[in-house]
């Protein structure tokens, strides 16, 4: 297993350019194997989480030809069986879009019950409720989910609560339904809205994502089309957190500034200097900044895969902060790893986070617990004098293409190394 090894307390500048949206792009792979033509993906970005799924569709018989690093051509006419394979699927949450592809596309499918970060329960009702709301029935034996039906149908769908995963999902089902299906209390996110972009590219007829309200009308087949996936909005701002928590000076390139406006106003909030651009943001920060509160929401308001890098940052603010998770029970598994380096951070119940900043923290050895908090233990530890290491960094390549080597070059003195023989076993989710 691999570990990033960093000297810290440098202050990082220069620009960095933002990769495509996993959480988009693993939608939009998921949906284009519904098409019986070549799809061409673009702007895919390099990460482990959508290696996985591509060789999961390619298992189940559609066609991947991998262009270049990030570019695919998908065409899902020869898939051969409704069945994704366990050993593939368990190791991303990722794996029930194909649920709802498979049984837009066969009206089948059999997928393993998804795996993923272990930041809390992430229950699939909703997107089973989505399901048999237009015509399947839907069963799970043996860690399997299964879906079947003779014909979708299209329905009124209320979910009971804002869910991205269902909201994908049922979308990806009703795209090939029977008639006018309308889903309410929808999720908002920016790659809700690229995923129904892509398929209406392939002659799907989406209206209203990105509001509370979704119609679809469903048609027969899909076509063949070019489609570039939009920037990560939670790429960029990982590094809108380190430009600040290292009094730095990075501007990111290849982005939608309007998805970021949440995690800009709290940078501003807390003293940083914010400057947007057409498809660029500047982050510059040359003073200890202020404490804050933050609350997490769904979209538009600050998002849950940010929390983690924003305690990072708080973690040197002056004054007491509070973070209050409201997505997930389990999304603060890096306190302890912060603790090593010092930080004054403890957590109420499985809710709240109360920080008191420090001025400096101390270096560390820790494990990356998840994906996000991968990356805010490697923001604290940019922003720590000292040799500090990131050990479970297989965690944190699930989502961030070429993490290391973005941040070497904004000056970064950071390393990915083998981690020695017998000294620790690694883990997996």
């Amino acid at each position: 297993m691999e570990q990033y090894v960093i000297n810290g307390g440098k202050s990082l500048a220069g620009e960095v350019t933002i990769s495509g949206a996993k959480n988009a792009a693993l939608g939009i792979l998921a949906g284009a194997i519904m098409c019986d033509e070549f799809v061409t993906i673009e702007n895919l970005p390099d990460v482990s989480d959508i290696n996985v799924l591509l060789e999961a569709i390619a298992a189940i018989g559609a066609v991947v030809e991998r262009v270049d690093k990030h570019t695919v051509r998908i065409n899902g006419g020869t898939i051969h069986t409704e069945m994704v394979d366990y050993d593939y699927i368990q190791k991303i949450r990722a794996s029930y879009y194909l649920l709802g592809a498979l049984l837009a596309k066969r009206k089948n499918a059999t997928v393993a019950m998804p795996g993923g970060c272990d930041i809390g329960l992430r229950p699939i009702d909703q997107h089973l409720k989505g399901f048999r709301a237009l015509g399947a029935n839907v069963t799970t034996e043996n860690g399997f989910i299964h879906a079947k039906a003779t014909h979708l149908r299209a329905s009124h769908i209320f979910l009971d609560l804002v869910s991205v995963g269902a909201t994908i999902n049922i979308m990806l089902a009703a795209t090939m339904a029977e008639g006018q299906t309308i889903i309410e209390n929808v999720a908002k996110e920016p790659h809700i809205v690229d995923v129904a972009n892509f398929l209406n590219s392939l002659g799907a007829n989406i209206k209203g994502a990105g509001t509370d309200v979704i119609r679809i009308r469903g048609v027969q087949k899909l076509h063949g089309n070019t489609y570039s996936i939009i920037p990560d909005q939670i790429e960029a701002g990982t590094f809108m957190c380190l430009a600040a928590a290292t009094k730095g000076d990075i501007t990111l390139k290849s982005v939608i500034p309007k998805h970021l406006e949440a995690i800009t106003a709290k940078l501003v909030e807390i003293g940083a200097e914010v400057n947007e651009y057409d498809d660029s943001v500047r982050v510059c920060c040359n003073r200890r900044l202020a404490a804050s509160t933050v609350k997490t929401r769904v979209y538009p308001g600050f998002p849950t895969d940010m929390q983690p890098q924003m305690a990072a940052v708080l973690m040197f603010g002056k004054g007491t902060s509070y973070i209050h998770e409201n997505i997930f029970e389990n999304r603060f598994k890096y306190v302890g790893e912060l603790r090593k380096m010092g930080a004054g951070i403890k957590v109420e119940g499985n809710s709240v986070a109360v920080i008191e900043g420090i001025e400096k923290g101390n270096a560390a050895i820790m494990d990356a617990p998840d994906l996000r908090a991968g990356a805010a233990l490697t923001i604290a530890a940019l922003a720590t004098e000292g040799q500090s290491v990131i050990r479970d960094i297989e965690y944190i390549e699930r989502g961030y293409e070429d993490f290391d080597q973005k941040l070497r070059g904004l000056g970064a003195s950071i390393e990915k190394t083998v981690v020695p023989s017998g000294k620790k076993k690694s883990k997996f989710a």
